[in-house]
């Protein structure tokens, strides 16, 4: 079972030790209020800058296909500007950015209705994003950002950056969040994640992935790397690696 702390102004971790022992921070800011929650919060429409929730939200260069049954000439590909808006035709110009492409497949087959097509069926789906994107960082193989492609969880993001390093510590990954200007950090256990556990937690849009380090696979490995240079046995004492 994974631990949650919000967090207002710097960010304060939690050790977690269990899950069903308590939680114990292990370094905090003065003034910081720690709580512990179930789950972390999903990203809201005042968030969808960037960030993406299910439904998807359209935000800024992001690349739209349209189209509009039965009437060809109107099926195109469309690029929202800056501020996440574009023109269709026979419809003008849409603000896109904070709505899903539900909604705007809506507002589109509602202003055609009116004058241009009788009941017309409309689908907008994503064809390329450069604003729903996540980080990972850490221990893992290709650190970076990545576009959100369908529904994103821990594992599928680990994967896309390239899996584990040989030093990572999967009980200590961390997922940050920020939702209505409350910064959120997750404590997760990667390798219960793997073993079925607990659920495969969901990723999305502006979330920032850090893969800890284990300090001890680190001197395993220079312990290791040195044995061939040793002329007696090496006995390691160690809780865990």
């Amino acid at each position: 079972m994974a631990k949650f702390v919000p967090i207002a102004g710097l960010v304060a971790l939690l050790l977690v030790t269990g899950c069903t022992k308590s939680a114990v921070p292990v370094a905090s800011a003065p003034g910081t209020q720690v709580t512990l929650l179930t789950s972390l919060p999903m990203p809201t429409k005042s968030d969808a800058n960037g960030g993406e929730m299910r439904p998807f939200f359209i935000g800024p260069f992001d690349k739209l296909s349209i189209s509009v049954f039965g009437v060809a000439e109107l099926d195109r590909e469309v690029l929202t500007d800056g501020r996440g808006d574009f023109s269709f035709p026979l419809v003008g110009s849409l603000q896109a950015a904070g709505k899903s492409t539900a909604e705007v497949a809506e507002i589109i087959r509602s202003r055609l209705d009116r004058r241009y097509v009788k009941r017309p069926e409309v689908t907008v789906n994503l064809v390329q994003s450069t604003s729903q994107v996540f980080s990972v960082d850490g221990q893992v193989n290709k650190a970076g950002v990545y576009p959100i492609v369908g529904e994103a969880t821990l594992m599928r993001s680990i994967a896309a950056a390239g899996g584990t390093s040989d030093f990572a510590k999967l009980d200590d990954v961390l997922v940050f969040r920020r939702v209505e200007g409350k910064q959120f950090v997750g404590i997760y256990n990667l390798g219960a994640i793997q073993r079925g556990n607990y659920a495969d937690p969901l990723i999305f849009a502006n979330d920032v992935i850090i893969v800890g380090d284990s300090p001890q696979r680190r001197l395993m490995k220079d312990i290791l790397q040195a044995a061939p240079l040793l002329t007696t046995p090496i006995i390691v004492l160690s809780q865990q690696l």
